[in-house]
């Protein structure tokens, strides 16, 4: 009878989620450092390979290979099991396939692979060297996940197959990301590590100077980020496509871009490119043609024959993923299944590791190998040496295994040995073979015991293999030569955005929806919002302009104005674009003036003079300026002129004051000082202006004006008095 028992909620459910967080990071998503493979990846290469699916062998249907893992190894989806499979195969996807497939296993553009009943697959070259020595006890196996198998806990890996192919994944609250290297260099770097235990991270990227894609392209990151990143095993890569020049008659040119960055799609990036050429951002391209057949060929035409091609691909890689980056974060399995994040020498140092077990493993499978063999030899020799007495002996003695032990001290498998051989094993010759192996044998059994005992000759023997491989995976080899080429970084003047100039005007509605008209003049009526909602700010402006909003949080956020959607529909919503809850949060919107001072305040009376070139914030949070109290908001925003002298306030209670400007504190961020007291209600709005021009407003009549301001100045935090006859109701400025 099963037995019931009270738990704490949280505590029942914090232990069963931690469960699914280790299994998550353990069997699904980070890679071991060792073999660089995760447990699908893993059992789908040991699958094949009991399906003798080596690369000299003929294909098979993926949909037999699928079916063998999650029956066997892999209790999951098919599809799943099948994608995994399939990019293993894909050359655009990974630098070094372990899969040999044949039949549609998709393309570079991000068509999907044909189903698995159609397409067949193979083992290659590389994930034969993962696998070799796995019959010699090389590592250590356990149960599936039914009893029913085995399968290897980790595979050999005679490849650096971590950091040549790499690795992506997203566990619960870690995640990994590995771009692919080139093996020769590895290799290189490993031998290096060998011979030199205490190598500076200097000298490794001197040797690995930076990932390896295995659709190419050009890595422009500088040399000391890319040391900073392997030091840390947490960094980018910026990436670029590869291009040239091509010459046309009559002086015009194009460009041609061949190779493209990593993961990137090619028909979505055709597609990111036509977009934005329609919207006028791309100020110096005419056209843009996709000419690939099984080579990249994307052709890019100039607006005209002066255009510079280097502006224009630099305008191209800062719109487009022409230029990427790719993150580096090292996060990985250790041989504990211990997840960390390692640097380059410690991800090296791990493989040599694992590499220097497998080969003591192997060689003491070996060894045990040869004791067995050596034994029955040994047995075979006496029994040769007196073949006529156990000749005797198996045909009159009743226990022949037993007298032939006692009469020439052999054990029970040399008797029996000797008990097996046939008739035709008596020739001379067959003994000469015999005596050549056993001779044979305790020479390797002495190098093999010689190896075990001397740590120096097993790195030795280490290093050679190492170096087979840098040979084998070498740069005059097709699979082994470098593919992406090491940049010269650009230089901040060239990374300059360029964006076309033209006039626009910039629309957001009451409700939060906002968008870009082309030109100045946009006339109201034909300014159309959703059902329900009305427009709230009109600004003209440039489209290489930035767009300041002012938050009733105190908060200012930027959005540069060739980033809003255009004139078609209603736009989009702002809160998609920066961290607002809602409409209703906006407290102004301007366009930028570099230069320019702003007057902020909030509803309970306080403000300063902020530098406009101080609030310009890059990310969707914003940037905190005015600093708020529990139920406190910020209600104005006003651009200080550069011939302001005084100071404009008015509250709820529709009292008015003016004061100097001078007595307002120029900050960055804070509180503020009291620019006008209440007894009841709060500020509604500010403004600066100069008082010897008097005082506007405006309201649904048009501008008025308030020639003498004497009667409301005062000292700054004063009460003020009651505004003049014809002021707005809503206790407002305008604009």
């Amino acid at each position: 009878m099963d037995t019931v028992q009270d738990t704490n909620f949280d505590q029942a459910l914090g232990e069963r989620y931690l469960a699914y967080a280790l299994s998550t990071i353990m069997s699904r998503s980070l890679p071991d450092v060792r073999d660089g493979l995760k447990p699908v990846h893993r059992r789908l290469l040991y699958a094949m390979r009991q399906l003798k699916l080596d690369p000299a062998s003929g294909f098979k249907k993926c949909a037999r290979v699928v079916g063998d893992v999650i029956g066997k190894y892999h209790p999951h989806g098919d599809q799943a099991v099948y994608d995994a499979m399939v990019r293993l195969a894909q050359e655009f996807a990974q630098r070094y396939p372990l899969v040999d497939g044949q039949g549609n296993f998709g393309n570079i553009d991000g068509d999907n692979a044909a189903a698995m009943r159609y397409t067949e697959a193979r083992l290659t070259e590389v994930a034969l060297l993962l696998l070799d020595g796995i019959d010699a006890d090389a590592v250590d196996f356990r149960d599936t996940y039914d009893g029913g198998e085995e399968e290897p806990v980790v595979l050999p890996a005679g490849f650096p197959n971590l950091l040549a192919n790499g690795a992506t994944g997203i566990a619960v609250g870690m995640a990994t990301s590995i771009p692919p290297h080139n093996a020769a260099e590895i290799c290189a770097a490993l031998v290096h590590l060998i011979e030199h235990p205490n190598a500076t991270m200097e000298k490794l990227v001197d040797i690995v100077p930076g990932p390896d894609f295995p659709t190419g392209g050009v890595l422009v990151e500088p040399r000391d980020s890319i040391v900073q990143a392997y030091r840390t095993g947490r960094g980018g890569f910026r990436l670029r496509a590869r291009w040239k020049v091509e010459k046309l008659n009559r002086g015009l040119y194009q460009v041609v871009v061949s190779e493209i960055p990593y993961q990137v799609q090619k028909a979505r990036l055709i597609e990111k490119t036509a977009e934005l050429l329609a919207a006028r951002k791309l100020s110096w391209l005419a056209d843009i043609r996709d000419e690939s057949t099984e080579r990249v060929r994307i052709v890019l035409e100039p607006k005209s024959r002066t255009v510079d091609a280097s502006q224009l691909m630099e305008q191209m890689f800062r719109l487009t993923d022409m230029e990427v980056r790719v993150s580096l974060n090292l996060n990985v399995l250790d041989k504990g299944k211990t997840p960390r994040v390692m640097n380059l020498r410690q991800a090296l140092q791990a493989y040599l590791d694992h590499r220097h077990q497998v080969l003591v493993r192997v060689n003491r499978h070996r060894l045990g190998k040869i004791k067995a063999r050596l034994e029955v030899l040994d047995g075979l020799l006496v029994a040769y040496l007196n073949l006529d007495e156990v000749i005797r002996i198996v045909r009159e003695d009743d226990d022949p295994r037993a007298r032939l032990m006692k009469k020439f001290k052999l054990s029970q498998v040399q008797a029996d040995a000797v008990l097996n051989m046939r008739l035709r094993q008596l020739r001379k010759l067959v003994e000469l073979e015999i005596r050549t192996e056993n001779k044979t044998l305790k020479e390797e059994k002495k190098g093999i015991d010689a190896l075990l005992k001397d740590e120096k000759l097993r790195w030795k023997a280490i290093r050679a293999e190492i170096t087979g491989i840098r040979k084998r995976f070498g740069p005059k080899t097709e699979l082994g030569r470098r593919r992406t080429k090491i940049g010269k970084a650009p230089a901040p003047a060239e990374a300059e955005i360029l964006v076309e100039r033209e006039p626009i005007t910039v629309l957001c509605s009451e409700k939060g929806w906002i968008r870009t008209v082309k030109g100045h003049q946009v006339a109201e009526a034909e300014t159309k919002y959703k059902e329900g909602d009305r427009g709230r700010f009109t600004l003209p402006a440039q489209s290489t302009d930035k767009l300041v909003i002012f938050a009733t949080n105190g908060r200012f956020y930027t959005i540069a104005c060739d980033r809003l959607p255009g004139g078609r529909g209603h736009g989009e919503p702002l809160r998609l674009m920066i961290k607002l809850t809602n409409a209703h949060d906006v407290a102004d919107m301007f366009v930028h003036s570099p230069g320019r001072k702003l007057l902020v305040a909030s509803c309970s009376g306080r403000g300063f003079v902020v530098e406009e070139d101080a609030v310009i914030a890059q990310t969707r949070n914003g940037k905190q300026v005015l600093v708020l109290d529990d139920g406190e908001e910020a209600v104005a925003c006003a651009a200080v002129g550069e011939k302001d002298d005084a100071v404009a306030v008015v509250g709820s209670n529709r009292k008015l004051l003016v004061f100097p400007l001078a007595e307002v504190p120029l900050l960055n961020r804070g509180r503020g000082v009291i620019l006008q007291r209440y007894r009841k209600g709060g500020l509604t709005d500010a403004k600066t202006f100069v008082r010897a021009s008097g005082l506007t407003w405006r309201s649904g009549r048009g501008t008025h004006a308030e020639p003498d301001s004497k009667p409301w100045l005062g000292k700054r935090a004063q009460a003020g008095k009651k505004a003049p006859k014809g002021f707005p109701r809503s206790n407002r400025f305008g604009r």
